[in-house]
């Protein structure tokens, strides 16, 4: 019997290319918990044609004399899928089921009021997202717990790579990473490194590699993995890395096997295309201080590898936009070097007409092929940056993506790169996706600016453009994508398909492509018969590879599409892409795994998900629509509603939340910098009953103080008018205005009866949010919500109710259990060395839709935040607004 799920949410990052060239292996780690000891860990891979399979095991035994609960915590890339997990107990196994996604959430609120539930999958980096676990077991038991899953290897910078994540967090007897690889082509180099590996641990490394066969090795003894010679702790902790690539005698490999095929197409030893390139850059007074430093950094390296005859400008928008040049021009070095001092002046300004900039370099594109400025054969792109939201101009994302469809007619791809966690990921996703290019997060981190450059290095070198590869109709179906506008230096395009007569053995195929000086074309042949013949000198292939890529290659396509699909052609691929997760057992966005435990063992269970990029926060409960686009600044608090308190906690990718209950008049002290000066008070607002009991009565933020003291400067917002004091002077708006206004040190935009963005100085920016009901109702009235974007501008010494969870929090969730409602778990979070009860529910953000609102899940503190909130919630109470 079912009792209880733990719900396991991962999260894929669709399109990625960081993600999407490499296979990122992470070692799982097993946390000692109360005398279990970990006797085995081992990552078995077999890479086969570029496609993985992966066998993760760990096993432990409960050397304690009472039940033990064990955790098996692994490291996965974001482009895998999984494909198997058990957990065997004293000889019993206990498998995975793969299931539609609506059908496991029905089964999990049934259960989960029935029993325990633990766990989570969740990002855990850039590339990777985290898998764990947990299971009670008897003392003197044992558990294996064996996750399997499966990934295609892109090929990036000329290799493809294994990147393994160790972290053993102890000693272990039996420890081994050992990756077989076999490619018919015939491997031409084979590597292997790590970072925590000493002078002692690089002979651990065992490396061969013949013709079509590659192996590695790394299986440290027990006084190998130590510190030094008495110590318990490991040494292994840091990144091992494997690299390979392939022979290529011929342009293209093409595989059958089975009636489906796979064909490989890197040509080498093709001129470059010169290339047309416009960077669309965002200045707005959100991307100040390091992140607009970082991009002058990338962009002045960048221009170090610009080539003498490509063409280049540079467009930047903030409330303006503004170009370099009035159309592209030559990077001959006198060019070069009036770029370099053009942006080492860029500076940020206003707010963020992303419509505007973006609209200018399609045009500016145009214009260039129009007039014959660039070459006929030269490759066009479009690399766009931006960190925030667009709020200037057009800003209703949708007519945005329209606009720049229509207007680039498929000939350019665009890359957007969005900075940091306050973007529209979503959005920039899309777009891209629609207009052949692909989106790309870049991390706000010490290594912004080689995040920037890195992503310019893969697109740099275009070999080839319009590449389509032709395979006979008639012969073919399930073909995945065929046509491609770019082929770069290095990289390597992958089609597959099945045939219409599984008995077929023999296939031609023609690849046309425009390259540097002429058109190219070229004419494979291959019979399955050649494959088999290929294929005879290893013993570790598993037979269907061919069909499981073609599977992987053609679900991941799919989700792609569906990501900027809508209406009944969104629905269609939902369907397709959901034949294909059930029918080759991958988890997918539209699938879970269902892991029953057995009843000895407190009657547990376990959903594994698998989400898109679009979501940074987790649930408890799954959600029907994994692809909803919610996005949250670093570290971003906000409060709505009653009044409600939500805190993104980005590096758990999750959220904590909490309530204040005062009475009516009462000011809270929001936010309090002394180092910029900005201070963010709310007075609290009743609803329409007269004398009511203050305990019972819902409480809001009627009337919020916005001030800067070094910039004398105060804004006061109600649900009725907005009211600016510069010194002396007073401006007053109402919300039926829309308004832009820009003054020293004070950027306002008010957009009619919704909201008004404000920032001071440069630094954080407020949202507010007006919440207006029927006048007539006959309790509530209007309120307001106040959403904080780039609170990292804010000096460390910032406090307040929401000031001071814009410094770095962390907190552990442990003991998952039903609460009073059977859909909304208890918990105990570990938080600031203090063990709280809390309850995982839901809040509401307004942002995006202020009627209705986005549910946010989110751990709920009770009484008041206490125990996670400084002193005591009445220690913020405040004499008044300002």
């Amino acid at each position: 019997t079912i009792t209880s799920f733990l719900p396991l949410l991962l999260l894929l990052q669709e399109a990625d290319l960081v993600t999407a060239s490499s296979s990122f292996f992470s070692f799982f780690n097993l946390q000692v918990v109360n005398g279990i000891e970990i006797y085995s860990m081992k990552i078995d891979s077999k890479v086969t044609s570029r496609f993985a399979r992966n066998v993760i095991t760990s096993r432990a035994v409960n050397r304690g004399n009472m039940h033990k609960e064990v955790f098996f915590d692994v490291e996965l890339p974001k482009t895998a899928f999984i494909t198997n997990f058990s957990m065997t107990i004293d000889g019993v196994t206990y498998p995975g089921n793969i299931k539609e996604k609506e059908a496991a959430k029905q089964e999990y609120e049934k259960a989960v009021s029935k029993g325990q539930t633990a766990g989570l999958v969740k990002a855990s980096g850039r590339k990777t997202e985290k898998f764990t676990v947990s299971v009670n077991i008897a003392a003197a038991s044992k558990v294996t717990f064996e996750l399997t899953y499966e990934e295609l290897l892109k090929r990036q910078f000329g290799k493809y790579e294994m990147f393994i994540k160790v972290k053993p967090k102890q000693l272990v007897k039996d420890f081994e990473i050992d990756v077989s690889i076999f490619e018919p082509q015939g491997i031409t180099e084979l590597e292997a490194e790590g970072t925590f590996i000493t002078n002692d641990l690089q002979n651990v490394i065992k490396k061969t590699f013949s013709d079509k066969k590659g192996h590695i090795s790394f299986k440290p003894t027990l006084d190998q993995q130590r510190t030094c010679a008495n110590c318990s702790q490991s040494l292994l902790d840091g990144d091992f890395t494997v690299k390979y690539d392939v022979k290529r005698t011929t342009p293209d490999n093409l595989q059958i096997v089975n009636g489906y095929f796979v064909h490989f197409f890197a040509p080498t030893n093709l001129p470059q295309l010169p290339k047309n390139i416009i960077f669309v850059i965002d200045i707005s007074g959100s991307m100040s201080g390091r992140e607009i430093e970082q991009t002058r950094e990338a962009l002045l390296k960048i221009l170090d590898d610009i080539r003498d005859d490509d063409f280049l400008n540079f467009i930047l928008f903030g409330s303006d936009v503004h170009t370099w040049k009035e159309k592209l021009i030559r990077a001959t070095p006198e060019n070069l070097d009036e770029a370099r001092k053009f942006v080492r002046g860029i500076d940020t300004e206003g707010m963020t007409n992303l419509y505007g900039g973006i609209m200018k370099g399609i045009e500016m594109l145009n214009a260039a092929h129009e007039e014959n400025v660039v070459p006929k054969r030269s490759a066009s792109i479009i690399i766009m940056l931006t960190d925030g939201q667009p709020n200037v101009g057009i800003s209703d994302t949708q007519d945005i993506r329209a606009h720049v469809k229509k207007a680039t007619e498929g000939k350019y791809p665009l890359y957007n790169l969005g900075f940091g966690y306050g973007v529209d990921y979503g959005f920039l996703e899309k777009m891209a996706l629609e207009n052949k290019g692909l989106a790309r997060r870049i991390y706000p981190d010490s290594d912004s600016a080689l995040q920037l450059q890195g992503f310019y290095d893969e697109v740099s070198n275009p070999m080839l453009m319009d590449v389509e590869l032709h395979y006979p109709e008639n012969e073919i179906s399930g073909l995945t994508k065929n046509s491609f506008k770019h082929f770069y230096d290095g990289s390597e395009i992958v089609v597959a398909g099945r045939f219409v007569d599984i008995n077929q053995n023999r296939l031609t195929v023609d690849v046309k492509g425009e390259g540097a000086n002429d058109a190219l074309s070229f004419t494979t042949q291959q019979d399955a018969e050649q494959t088999a013949k290929a294929f005879q000198e290893q013993e570790y292939i598993f037979g269907d590879y061919i069909e499981r890529l073609w599977a992987y290659l053609t679900i991941e396509q799919l989700l792609e599409k569906r990501t900027a699909a809508t209406g009944e052609e969104k629905e269609n691929l939902t369907a397709e892409v959901l034949d294909l997760s059930l029918k080759y057992k991958f988890v997918t966005p539209l699938t879970s795994m269902v892991v029953t435990k057995p009843e000895d063992y407190d009657n547990q269970a376990g959903i594994a998900d698998k989400m898109t990029e679009g979501i940074d926060i987790f649930s408890f409960a799954l959600s029907k629509k994994p692809n909803v686009p919610l996005m949250y600044p670093k570290r971003k608090a906000l409060f709505d509603g009653d009044p409600h308190f939500i805190i993104s906690v980005p590096q758990k990718e999750d959220a904590i939340c909490f309530n204040i209950n005062e009475k009516p008049g009462d000011v809270l002290s929001l936010i309090n910098d002394p180092v910029t000066g900005i201070t963010v008070n709310g007075e609290l607002i009743g609803d329409k009953r007269a004398n009511s009991d203050t305990k019972t009565q819902n409480t809001y933020f009627g009337k919020l103080g916005i001030a800067n003291k070094h910039l004398n400067l105060k804004v006061t917002v109600t649900s009725e008018k907005i009211t600016i004091q510069n010194g002396n002077e007073k401006t007053a708006f109402t919300w039926l205005d829309s308004v832009t206004l820009q003054q020293e040190g004070l950027t306002l935009i008010i957009n009619r009866e919704k909201n008004l963005v404000l920032s001071m100085g440069g630094g954080a920016s407020f949202v507010i949010v007006l919440h207006q009901v029927w006048k007539k109702h006959p309790l509530q009235q209007d309120f307001l919500g106040l959403y904080t974007l780039k609170s990292h501008k804010l000096s460390e010494q910032t406090h307040g109710l929401l000031g001071q969870f814009f410094h770095p929090i962390d907190f552990t969730i442990l003991e998952i259990h039903p609460g009073s409602d059977p859909k909304k778990p208890d918990a105990t979070m570990i938080i600031k060395n203090k063990e709280l009860t809390v309850t995982r529910g839901w809040q509401k953000d307004y942002r995006k839709d202020p009627k209705h609102g986005v549910d946010i899940p989110c751990w709920f503190v009770h009484n008041n935040g206490a125990g996670l909130i400084d002193g005591v919630h009445t220690d913020y109470i405040v004499s008044s607004l300002f």
